[in-house]
């Protein structure tokens, strides 16, 4: 895997992505999408640092470009903003650059690939860290832990959380008062919820969704797996990891911390997970939520703020967007995730990760240093396009004009609820995140349709966990 010219076979082997969530081993479509554009240049003598985006905004030019090279006038740096339809698509182009001999030297990665890479594309963090502690010291005391766990792998440090997204709920107030209800309080239950979808159906009218959601991996059904306690594939915790909790946090913060997750077992059958779906189903068979559709759930903002959706799951990151399509901050406010067995919430996170194709290393340290600055941070998010790592950037002026008045449940999600953790994303998340969106699909299709559907996903699954031991 140090060989920068990767061949195709241990590409699809190792990477499992393609096109529209089907997995890269299958299918060459993605391949065919990779553009002059994507490709780094071959004599370019710059770091170049790979993002998922059409484009880079001119502010993250200048501070992730232009600003690193004020601080480290030797370094070139050259942001390469790789067109993709989401995190999947990104991956297989990063990967066929691996295959090309062009591989970036640094990659933005979402939980989504985090142990893809760490297992075998990326760069260990840990003897770095230790080295420059005192340089690092500020910034671990202003992340939280649950963040920094889970971009560690079997024991080590992948990635420096940059932003993330926890699975709360966002509620239309206008739907609210049609319905004579008001903001649900922290601590509401399924029932409540349930409640508050029958009162917004029976004043809704026609041609309004009580609830909406979109069938993915992040904010599709796992928010609901985690409410119940549970999840498709068993969790535990990888050992390892005492070099960075006790250097870095205090003995209340790094309490059952471990060297990152681990997702292993399938169990799809399991009582709480048909409990989940049943659930779902019930709630499709009432007409009180969407059926689950795939894609990125673009068009959601435009009915959520137009009133034909009451209530919908999203992230700190849906502030910007609402305020971007002209949702005054009054409009809508937001909520923790409902409780059931549990008030687990799932989040998902981001930051960079060192190539081992990459010859400048020691160079791409020093950029993700940069990159978690707090003034470099600030600078890169202020539309309120997501929710910063850093603790300290989480406030009432961020939030004053372009964000809910609930604004602190952003943060406060991995601080009220310390079970809070990753969506559930192994090395071959490829495959398990299409198994779990086309039975998904499949099971609420159709009333009598969850129990078949998920022990077909359970034998799926288990081929797939199989194939990758």
């Amino acid at each position: 895997m140090t060989d920068s010219r990767l061949p195709r076979r241990a590409l699809l082997r190792y990477g499992g992505y393609g096109a529209g969530a089907a997995a890269l081993a299958g299918t060459a479509a993605s391949w065919a999408r990779l553009t002059g554009t994507d490709i780094p240049g071959r004599d370019d003598d710059a770091l170049v640092v790979a993002t998922l985006g059409s484009a880079v905004d001119p502010a993250a030019q200048r501070v992730l470009s232009d600003g690193f090279r004020t601080l480290h006038p030797g370094i070139k740096v050259r942001l390469l903003p790789v067109q993709a339809t989401d995190w999947s698509d990104f991956f297989a182009k990063i990967l066929t650059q691996i295959a090309a001999g062009t591989a970036p030297d640094v990659v933005y990665v979402a939980t989504e690939g985090v142990q893809l890479f760490a297992q075998r594309l990326g760069v260990a963090l840990d003897d770095r860290v230790k080295r420059d502690e005192d340089e690092l010291r500020e910034y671990f005391r202003d992340v939280h832990p649950s963040l920094v766990e889970s971009m560690m792998y079997e024991g080590s440090l992948y990635q420096l959380p940059v932003e993330f997204n926890a699975a709360d709920m966002y509620l239309n107030s206008a739907v609210l008062r049609r319905s004579g209800a008001q903001l649900p309080p922290s601590g509401w239950t399924r029932d409540d919820f349930t409640a508050l979808l029958r009162d917004m159906k029976r004043t809704g009218g026609s041609g309004f969704t009580p609830y909406f959601w979109t069938n993915r991996l992040w904010g599709g059904v796992v928010p609901w797996l985690f409410a119940n306690d549970t999840n498709v594939l068993a969790e535990s915790k990888a050992p390892g990891g005492d070099w960075l909790w006790n250097a870095f946090y205090p003995a209340a913060e790094r309490r059952g911390r471990g060297g990152g997750y681990r997702w292993t077992t399938p169990q799809a059958t399991a009582g709480r997970v048909e409990e989940v779906y049943d659930y779902l189903a019930s709630l499709i068979r009432d007409r009180l939520c969407s059926r689950p559709e795939g894609g990125s759930g673009t068009n959601l903002v435009g009915v959520f703020s137009t009133g034909r959706v009451g209530v919908t799951p999203a992230g700190g990151f849906w502030a910007g967007g609402l305020h971007t399509a002209g949702m005054a901050r009054t409009g809508y406010d937001v909520q923790y995730f409902p409780r059931w067995r549990a008030q687990r919430h799932q989040f998902g996170a981001a930051g960079y990760a060192v190539l081992r194709t990459s010859k400048k290393q020691d160079e791409a340290w020093e950029f993700i240093k940069y990159s978690v600055r707090k003034d470099v941070l600030t600078e890169l998010f202020q539309a309120n396009q997501t929710t910063p790592a850093r603790r300290s950037m989480v406030h009432s002026a961020r939030y004053e004009d372009t964000g809910p008045a609930n604004w602190r449940v952003f943060y406060d999600t991995l601080d009220t609820f310390p079970t809070t953790g990753p969506i559930p994303a192994p090395p071959q998340v490829a495959e398990v995140e299409q198994l779990l969106l086309k039975h998904t699909g499949t099971a609420l299709g159709d009333p009598r349709g969850v129990r078949p559907a998920l022990r077909r996903l359970q034998n799926d699954l288990e081929k797939a966990m199989e194939r990758a031991s």
